[in-house]
């Protein structure tokens, strides 16, 4: 009942709702544009940025149709933000440096959103943490395989997947077992995520890779004892330092 009763006071409004989704589309609507999509692949990669993250959640949820398809609103806004981006996709294509942080505010959004979601549906918090995250990258992980090519999510570079984890992660500690009010701990994280993508894109952060670590071990003691025992000088004298 207290899950609950937190995730009732999480619910984002509407208007800002919608705003996420007119983002993720006009991101999904620019990569089709760019690449000289037709309008259908303009409509098509608007869907999967603006309302695929949701999709998905909304299916492993199964609780009832997706709300994608139930909200009046949802599919007329993606569809006039694809025409948007299908006649203003060179003016719109400058503003580069907008679009990023909008993209990282909706990464924010869409975490808390889903994360939301899955304690509405009294789920553990691991499902919880999977899920906000999921519903954040969902809809960039169908568009690349409508592009059928390796989605940017599991290859290095900027940080996409790791700030919704990181964010879904904090979302669920904070607002459930620490007890904080929610509503600052859904700012928090949205503040949070939007600020890890943003500095791993100026910064060239890039999230890290597998490693071997017997192999980095032992190349670390191979070429320590290539160097040898080091020498350093005190006084007018020289020691050996093992």
């Amino acid at each position: 009942m207290e899950i609950l009763a937190v995730a009732e006071t999480l619910r984002v409004p509407a208007a800002v709702d919608l705003a996420a989704i007119v983002i993720g589309a006009l991101t999904g609507g620019l990569l089709a544009a760019r690449e000289g999509f037709a309008v259908s692949g303009v409509l098509l990669l608007a869907v999967s940025g603006g309302l695929g993250g949701g999709l998905i959640r909304d299916v492993l949820l199964a609780e009832s149709a997706p709300v994608a398809l139930t909200n009046p609103a949802y599919l007329p806004t993606v569809a006039i933000t694809a025409a948007v981006t299908f006649y203003f996709s060179g003016w719109l294509s400058r503003l580069t440096g907008l679009l990023v942080v909008l993209d990282a505010v909706t990464l924010g959004f869409f975490t808390v959103i889903g994360a939301q979601k899955a304690e509405l549906a009294g789920l553990p918090s691991a499902s919880v943490v999977f899920i906000g995250t999921l519903t954040a990258v969902g809809g960039a992980l169908i568009r690349d395989v409508l592009l059928a090519q390796r989605a940017d999510i599991v290859q290095p570079g900027p940080y996409n997947a790791v700030a919704a984890l990181i964010g879904a992660t904090a979302l669920t500690i904070l607002a459930g077992p620490v007890g904080l009010d929610p509503i600052p701990v859904a700012a928090l994280v949205i503040a949070l995520v939007a600020g890890l993508r943003v500095l791993s894109v100026w910064r060239g952060w890039e999230a890290p890779v597998a490693v071997d670590l017997p192999e980095r071990t032992r190349d670390r003691l191979v070429r320590r004892r290539q160097r040898g025992p080091r020498r350093r000088r005190t006084g007018s004298a020289f020691y050996r330092r093992d």
